[in-house]
């Protein structure tokens, strides 16, 4: 099954496609840019159609999206809360199944420790998609981190 994880934001939104199969592979990571001087509706458009560019090619049998836990402000959680409805959006038009999960449950799922910092994070994900690289920028590790975690809980049953 290929799994498209998803690290929400306005600037910028990280995505991870892993492939869930015996083992885990990552396909692709990267993250979606848009600029802080364009519009918020040309900024979602933009998401919009980067998200389902990559649901074209990758088609997902579902989508993990990181939860809007907590917010330090409320000038900064709109905002992400708009990109998340896009997001959302884009996979239910699609008939794509998704699974939310919290930092904290991210970050005990790929590194025993939901207090874990974000390199321990990245290195994690190195070593269980077997990266030659350390996973980068942070938007696009935390995605793939999102994805693993997606992949646990299926093995699971969640």
């Amino acid at each position: 099954m290929i799994i498209l994880g998803i690290d929400p934001g306005t600037a910028t939104t990280g995505f991870g496609v892993i492939k869930h199969a015996k083992k885990l592979e990552c396909l692709d990571y990267g993250t979606i840019q848009t600029s802080p001087s364009s519009s918020m509706p040309e900024r979602l458009t933009i998401l919009s159609d980067k998200l389902n560019g990559l649901i074209k090619k990758y088609a997902p049998g579902v989508m993990a999206v990181e939860n809007i836990y907590f917010f330090k402000n409320l000038k900064t959680a709109l905002p992400v809360s708009q990109a998340k409805g896009v997001i959302l959006l884009a996979a239910g038009k699609k008939g794509i199944p998704i699974k939310e999960f919290t930092p904290l449950q991210v970050k005990m799922a790929v590194a025993g420790y939901g207090r874990a910092e974000k390199k321990q994070v990245q290195k994690m994900i190195q070593c269980l998609l077997n990266l030659r690289e350390l996973p980068e920028p942070d938007d696009a590790a935390d995605a793939l981190a999102v994805a693993v975690c997606c992949a646990r809980g299926l093995d699971k049953g969640l």
